[in-house]
């Protein structure tokens, strides 16, 4: 039919299906140095942690306890430790090289990878960590080799073991807890099912592997199973769990026509799915790389560590260096000058400072993914904190993007329910987008329709029908020309106060009256609202972006209590508003769908990309939303401030740690006190600063976004 109606003009937005577009494989320029068990500058892997943290976690695991075991006897047939606890070993000939032997194969088994590691941070004249391991256990090694020919009881062969082991163990549990962090895309691979059932053209069903299935074949899917491919509903109904994909914490319906995603969770109903993609063109595959191309960029954060614990090599070489020349002017140069060296360059080496930003980004990634945001671009969620405006672009991210009633005017003799259920009636076989928005909203309120008959479309004018034997029609202001009917009274003010904004009006006329009208309009999110708000309380101010007229725009800028609006705007020129708001000196997110809207989020500080439901825009924005839910911009915003915060917190401990470390392993307290620290207690503490920046990091898990204000 073809209701004469005042349109409202909604902005064209075409979803970005292809999630993978762009995304070059994560790998790459990932290379391994195939003489070590890590790759490029950086400590360890600590360069975006983009390589094998089980892999790595395995080796370092092996090596401490072999080397733990090989150390025993070294310390038993310690002369040191046997004189502090008092106890003798048995002695037989051959007995006093156990120490060095045993050490021996300790360090060059157990100490090899930092040695290896060593080598990319020299060659790229990156020295860091790893250099400072290995030139501790070096220093300490050749010393206890030369003080052996001097003295069948010398060398500190007990502490360099235990240096040794403690460092394995230190890196064995990084890696576990790196490994658990980015444990996202473990999860994320495990919802994919190996198997699927294909539906043949005989109807019969078989079982073969999912990597066998391609497109437009058709999938059974059994309650409570693995969806195990992108497609179309063809038959079936059921409640889907979707909360790993698109962080909806409540199952969605599922009807015929209704898309699929791979690896969500079947309800109790059973589905056959037309296949739309399968294995690495899947939703979940595209996610998986986004997760895993986010775990490996770096932040701002990250460099400065990375600068830092480059600095902290060229400090702990000075503090050895003048404690080297204390000692020797205090002592003259002996066991105990040498020790003291080793001690500053184990206690300096920045281990807690390498783990304090990648376990944080680790963390918060997957954290972001199991929300339904989706970090492309480190530095994107970092300057997410620094913002200080969001520009929404209004059609299908605060509005629904598809005509709804959002008011009912009565006449006197009519409720609101009976006027609706008899207009939802009469328009029951019109297809018009009028007409659906008229039955959704009856069938929203669980109306009871009346029977009618007689069904008439009236060519540019509305529709009509007999109920119980009267006559009624539904349509707009060309309805009543055709009726010869006035408006007037309360009618008459409601149609005047849609048209102010930008609303549409369908009339409901009985018996000659008219009986209620109608006002229809792009139906506003009901998180919408509260998106506006609570940004308001992180200090956010908050614009709109459409190119709807100027009433229709200020109308729900007006209802949502927006900022700022920017109306009639075409979307080659939406990127010219954000260029306004930034010669302001405003940093400015710009939250669209990515294809229309791509030059404003290219150029925003903050692109954020909208997708609605498996559909996720790509390459132009930083961060993505997977669903349309205006609220997850205020998760991107807490999640932001609580990742820098446990950042900065991180390397405030890891960086104060050697701040106050490394004059004690000098001997500055010696004079006065007596204290001195060995190199095994040097790398204890190394080790228990570790350990307390890594839980520090693990406590952002416990951030509850979307539930209370950052």
């Amino acid at each position: 039919m073809d209701h004469d109606h005042r349109p409202v003009n909604h902005t064209g937005h075409t979803q970005s299906h292809d999630i993978h577009a762009g995304h070059s494989d994560p790998h790459a320029g990932h290379a391994m140095d195939h003489g070590a068990p890590t790759s490029g500058a950086g400590h360890d892997g600590h360069d975006g942690h983009g390589v094998d943290h089980s892999g790595h976690e395995l080796m370092f695991r092996n090596r401490f306890w072999v080397s733990l075991l090989l150390s025993i006897p070294v310390l038993l047939y310690s002369p040191m430790l046997q004189g502090w606890f008092g106890f003798t070993m048995p002695e037989f000939p051959g007995s006093r090289w156990i120490g060095p032997v045993f050490a021996t194969i300790v360090f060059f088994y157990g100490g090899l990878p930092f040695l290896q590691m060593a080598r990319p941070e020299l060659r790229n004249r990156q020295p860091g960590m790893m250099t400072l391991i290995s030139l501790a256990i070096i220093v300490a090694y050749a010393y206890s080799l030369i003080a052996l020919l001097v003295d069948p009881q010398g060398g500190f062969f007990w502490e360099l073991v235990t240096l040794i082991d403690i460092m394995l163990l230190g890196h064995w549990l990084e890696m576990r807890s790196v490994r658990q962090a980015s444990g996202a895309l473990q999860e994320l691979a495990r919802l994919m099912p190996d198997e699927a059932e294909r539906i043949g053209p005989d109807g019969r069903v078989e079982t073969i592997s999912t990597g066998d299935l391609g497109t437009d074949d058709l999938v059974l899917v059994r309650p409570g199973a693995s969806i195990p491919v992108d497609g179309l509903v063809e038959e079936g109904e059921s409640d889907v769990n979707q909360a790993m994909i698109t962080g909806e914490s409540k199952p969605v319906k599922k009807r015929p026509g209704d898309k699929a995603i791979a690896g969500t969770i079947n309800g109790d109903g059973s589905l056959r799915i037309r296949v739309g993609a399968t294995g690495d063109q899947t939703t979940l595959a595209g996610i998986m790389r986004l997760v895993e191309q986010a775990q490996q960029s770096k932040s701002r954060t990250q460099i400065l560590a990375d600068r830092a614990a480059g600095w902290l090599f060229y400090i702990a070489l000075a503090a050895a260096f003048l404690t080297a020349i204390a000692w020797t002017i205090g002592a003259g140069f002996n066991v105990e000058v040498v020790t003291r060296v080793a001690t500053v360059l184990v206690i300096a080496c920045p281990h807690a400072l390498g783990l304090a930003i990648p376990l944080v980004v680790a963390i918060s990634t997957g954290l972001a993914a199991n929300n339904g945001i989706l970090v492309r671009d480190r530095l994107a969620l970092e300057e997410a904190r620094n913002l200080d405006v969001v520009i929404f672009d209004k059609t299908g991210t605060l509005t629904k993007g598809e005509f709804g009633v959002v008011g009912v005017k009565a006449a006197d003799n009519w409720t609101e329910q009976d006027a609706l259920a008899l207009a939802a009636a009469i328009e029951g076989d019109s297809e018009h987008m009028v007409a659906k928005a008229i039955r959704q909203t009856a069938a929203e309120r669980e109306l009871a329709l009346p029977a009618v008959s007689s069904f008439e479309a009236l060519k540019g004018r509305g529709v009509r029908a007999s109920v119980n034997g009267q006559t009624a029609y539904a349509g707009g202001p060309r309805l009543l020309e055709m009726l010869e009917l006035r408006l007037a009274g309360p009618i008459a003010a409601f149609t005047q106060e849609a048209g102010r904004k930008g609303q549409s009006v369908i009339y409901l006329v009985h018996d000659g009256q008219i009986a209620a009208a109608f006002a229809l309009a792009d139906v506003i999110r009901p998180e919408s609202r509260q998106a506006v708000q609570r940004l308001h309380e992180l200090g956010v101010q908050v614009a709109m972006l459409t190119g709807d007229s100027q009433a229709v725009a200020q109308a729900v800028a007006d209802e949502l209590g927006i900022d700022q609006v920017f109306a009639e705007v075409l979307p080659e020129h939406k990127d010219q508003k954000v260029a306004e708001l930034q010669a302001q000196g405003r940093r400015v997110a710009m939250v669209g769908d990515g294809v229309n809207d791509a030059p404003a989020l290219t150029r925003a500080n903050v692109g954020i990309a909208i997708g609605s439901g498996t559909d996720v825009a790509v390459e132009s924005a930083g961060i993505i939303l997977v669903q349309s839910n205006p609220l997850d911009v205020v998760k991107i915003f807490e999640l932001s401030r609580a990742s820098y915060r446990k950042m900065i917190e991180n390397l405030v401990w890891a960086t104060g740690y050697n701040v106050i470390a490394i004059p004690l392993a000098a001997g500055v307290l010696y004079p006065a006190f007596g204290i001195l620290l060995s190199p095994a207690v040097g790398a204890l503490f190394m080790s228990l600063s570790t350990i307390i920046v890594a839980v520090n990091a693990q406590l952002l898990r416990r951030v509850k976004l979307g539930v209370t204000a950052a």
